[in-house]
């Protein structure tokens, strides 16, 4: 099970922090991805990070203002968030795969997502 924490209400230009807690199985052998959905949109890829945390992907439009990270200790993964735009209002969702690719189809487990609504 994933459970997403940290969205909410943040003005433009603003910054959160979102944690993906897992429980009943072990991150560190899961790639571990962060996807979001906007209203009247389908879900997108916005970050990856592999097992170890050596390594990093981002969407185009969050690369230079967001950042993944992973912390296996805790079994949990975060996504920082910096210089929010009205355009990153979605519901954020975590996600872990076996395979190191941007497809949603190939990760397996889900969170439930959490909200993030970047408002003035």
């Amino acid at each position: 099970q994933l459970e997403e924490s940290g969205g909410g209400l943040v003005q433009p230009g603003g910054s959160l922090r979102l944690s993906c807690a897992a429980s009943g199985f072990n991150l560190d052998y899961y790639v571990m991805g962060w996807f979001r959905q906007a209203p009247g949109k389908e879900r997108e890829f916005v970050a990856r990070i592999t097992g170890s945390g050596g390594g990093t992907s981002y969407a185009d439009s969050v690369k230079g203002r967001f950042t993944i990270s992973r912390d296996n200790a805790k079994n949990t993964v975060y996504l920082l968030m910096n210089s929010l735009k009205p355009g990153d209002t979605a519901v954020y969702y975590c996600a872990a795969g076996r395979v190191w690719v941007a497809t949603m189809s190939a990760y397996t487990y889900w969170g439930q997502g959490t909200q993030v609504t970047v408002s003035s």
